[in-house]
């Protein structure tokens, strides 16, 4: 298990395309829609995650409040957009009854 001391104001916290996920806060279907948008934006996205749950890395972060460092969990996954991404996303966000319509257009055509 691999170990590292991360302050807590580190520059990269503030990277325009990190999500920081929280299982706590939010529900997973928000953070999957978020990274969508981030990828169309910035090609690729990072999510990144601190707590137990997470058991791929330690790290120690300093608590504020306290003055100690405290051991907590990291993993951060890199997401990144492939050729046909934006066709993926055209066509999950179009409606059942388009895609039906469209498909009936592409059958009378042939």
């Amino acid at each position: 298990m691999a170990m590292e001391v991360v302050p807590v104001t580190s520059p990269d916290i503030h990277k325009k395309n990190r999500i920081q996920v929280s299982n706590t806060k939010k529900p997973l279907f928000f953070y999957v829609n978020l990274a969508k948008r981030y990828i169309q934006q910035h090609n690729e996205v990072e999510l990144s995650a601190l707590g137990m749950e997470v058991l791929t890395s330690t790290v120690g972060m300093k608590d504020e409040s306290k003055g100690r460092l405290v051991q907590k969990a990291r993993i951060e996954i890199l997401l990144g957009k492939t050729e046909n991404f934006d066709t993926l996303m055209t066509t999950s966000t179009r409606t059942p009854e388009t895609v039906a319509k469209d498909n009936e257009q592409d059958e009378s055509e042939h």
